[in-house]
This record gives C-alpha cells, sequence and structure tokens, in this order.
C-alpha cells in the first residue's frame, strides 16, 4: 500500500463523522442534528433547527421544549402573510404522523428561544428538552453553529 497515512487519516475521519451529526432515538422517533445559529451578544433571542422523523404507525406531536438557556422557549412557524413574513406560536405543538418526518429551519417552523441568559457562542452546546404527547421526554444537545445552516 502506498500512503497507508492517507488511507488511517480517511478511516478516522469516517468514524468521527457520527459525533459531528449528533442523533438522538426515542422508541419511534428520530430527532438529527439539533442547532442554533451564533448570534450577537447583545441578541436577547435565538433559534433552534432540527429534524424530526416519526418511524412509528401513529402519530405524535411535539407539545413543548424547554432549556436552562433562555427564559423561555415555543415552538413556532414563519409565514407569508399576502407579502409580509410573520412569525406565530404554535400553542398546540407540532404534528408528526406516522411514516413522516418534518425539519425545523431558518424561515420555517423552528424552535424560537427568548430571554437568553447567555449568548449563543459558535462551539458550544446547550441542553434542550423536547416533550412529545406519546413518546415522552428526551433531552437532547444543542450544537451552536456558525453562520448559515450546517451539513450534518
Amino acid at each position: 500500500m502506498k500512503h497507508p497515512r492517507i488511507l488511517t487519516a480517511l478511516l478516522l475521519g469516517l468514524l468521527a463523522l457520527p459525533a459531528l451529526a449528533h442523533h438522538y432515538v426515542l422508541g419511534t422517533l428520530h430527532i438529527g442534528h439539533p442547532w442554533s445559529r451564533a448570534m450577537p451578544a447583545m441578541m436577547s433571542s435565538g433559534a433552534v433547527y432540527l429534524k424530526l422523523d416519526n418511524q412509528g404507525k401513529s402519530a405524535d406531536r411535539l407539545l413543548a421544549v424547554s432549556t436552562p438557556r433562555a427564559a423561555s422557549a415555543e415552538l413556532h412557524q414563519n409565514l407569508n402573510d399576502h407579502g409580509v413574513m410573520r412569525m406565530r406560536a404554535l400553542p398546540e405543538g407540532i404534528e408528526l404522523p406516522p411514516g413522516r418526518g418534518i425539519a425545523l429551519t431558518p424561515g420555517g417552523t423552528h424552535i424560537m428561544l427568548m430571554g437568553l441568559t447567555a449568548p449563543l457562542k459558535a462551539g458550544e452546546r446547550f441542553p434542550l428538552t423536547l416533550r412529545f404527547a406519546r413518546a415522552g421526554t428526551i433531552e437532547v444537545e444543542v450544537k451552536i453553529e456558525e453562520g448559515m445552516m450546517p451539513t450534518p
């Protein structure tokens, strides 16, 4: 073999991929890559994005979220109201039909953090608790990313 160091580096890189794209399982629900965008220190709010995949045969619903990183956390959706972008809370939660997934993304459905207890700095992580109607509760770790949406 001509390049054993290159092969070793590639294999180690492949082994590290799961650590970069963190993933959680709660029953038949799969929660993929919870992340937040780094924000300037003066910002008192932020958002969390992730993927939810219901691999079960019954519907579920994300009912609530919480984190010690903010005074409050709510499920929100951005809507285009006759050319004006508006954000509205989703007090009924987010429906997760059986066998389907949903992505919480910038400009769409997301988790809104209000009253941040500390700035969102790139490279840091913080806990976020998700409460589902059927599956129960799980704590995930949110990775704070620099700039636009990262690729898992």
